[in-house]
């Protein structure tokens, strides 16, 4: 027969645990000490198992019934109900380690090694601010496209256009990795192929014209301003490298006796060897008689860091398109 509630409530322990059956497999499990545990006895493959339904009071009768009719509805469809639950609280577990934010970091740290200092710096700053205040707490499974969009037209309201399809790109990558390691069933992001503005990039045209190159070397040679800006325009046609490597020089890497330069390239972190033609070499020495107690071979601004050692002895300030040429990081000499 059925229980009752009453039934239920009055059950007494005794000496050794006992049980009352409610039909259907279920039955209420009484201890010695008093507690009382719904069960459910199943068949699965031809044996025996027993599944917990949960402790009375705080599953009622009616709310252990309901779940002794979902687990045989998953028996009824080949479904081990005992395994199902397993593997509910395993995903649970996982959905709690594994929020976007979680999955974020553990990405970045597994990719920052082989990134530039300065790149590294921007992706994470694209995290912090426009990714982890609102994707960040969330299970990374249960995130959905639309979730995902709402967050890269926040940037695309604001005018960063080009951040917007950064932060796509980011999550695509954060997706995937949370894919190969088991916390995600797919990229999400994939879904929003051509839901954001297009990214028109602005071209820098560069002088091809023979012409034109012979009037801008000229242009070169003819500045008069200072010696510091003269000399980094004149090596650049003759050097060949980033107007950011440039500018950024130091005289520790610099070896006018054999003729090069030598320094780590920021943007890969591997050594990078430029051949110093008689010219720069002439140029440098002739500049070196100027900056060679700095750090920085085109120093132009008052800056400790300027200095080879920490000698503060020879402070002095230089105020002039030396400094603009130092500070300006998209400087182009060929645009």
């Amino acid at each position: 027969m059925p229980l009752t509630d009453l039934e239920v409530r009055r059950a007494a322990p005794r000496e050794k645990t006992y049980r009352v059956s409610d039909g259907r497999g279920m039955y209420l499990e009484i201890t010695a000490s008093g507690g009382k545990y719904w069960r459910l006895k199943y068949r699965f493959n031809d044996r025996e198992r027993r599944l917990a339904l949960g402790v009375y009071p705080d599953v009622t009768l009616a709310h252990a019934r309901r779940k002794r009719d979902e687990a045989r509805a998953l028996l009824a469809d080949g479904i081990d109900p005992g395994q199902a639950k397993k593997d509910k609280k395993r995903l649970a577990r996982l959905n709690a380690a594994s929020t976007f934010e979680a999955v974020a970091l553990e990405w970045f740290e597994q990719q920052e090694p082989g990134w530039a200092a300065s790149h590294s710096e921007k992706v994470m700053g694209r995290l912090k601010k426009d990714l982890f205040p609102w994707l960040g707490p969330r299970p990374i499974a249960d995130i959905s496209p639309p979730e995902v969009l709402e967050v890269l037209r926040r940037a695309e309201k604001r005018g960063a256009h080009d951040t917007a399809h950064r932060l796509q790109q980011n999550c695509g990558q954060i997706f995937r990795y949370a894919v190969v390691t088991g916390r995600a069933m797919r990229d999400v992001s994939a879904d929003l192929r051509g839901a954001l503005r297009p990214n028109r990039h602005t071209h820098f045209a560069s002088i091809t014209d023979p012409q034109r190159v012979g009037e801008m070397l000229r242009a070169f040679d003819g500045f008069t301003g200072t010696l510091v800006v003269r000399v980094a325009l004149q090596l650049a046609p003759l050097l060949f490298v980033r107007p950011g490597e440039l500018r950024q020089a130091e005289w520790a890497h610099i070896d006018l006796e054999r003729r090069e330069w030598r320094y780590i390239v920021s943007k890969t972190s591997t050594e990078h060897l430029v051949p110093l033609a008689t010219q720069a070499v002439e140029m440098l020495k002739e500049l070196q008689a100027m900056t060679g107690k700095w750090r920085y071979v085109f120093t132009g601004v008052t800056d400790r860091r300027n200095r080879a050692g920490d000698d503060r002895r020879n402070e002095a300030t230089w105020n002039g398109p030396e400094t603009r040429f130092r500070r300006d990081s998209r400087m182009r000499f060929f645009a």
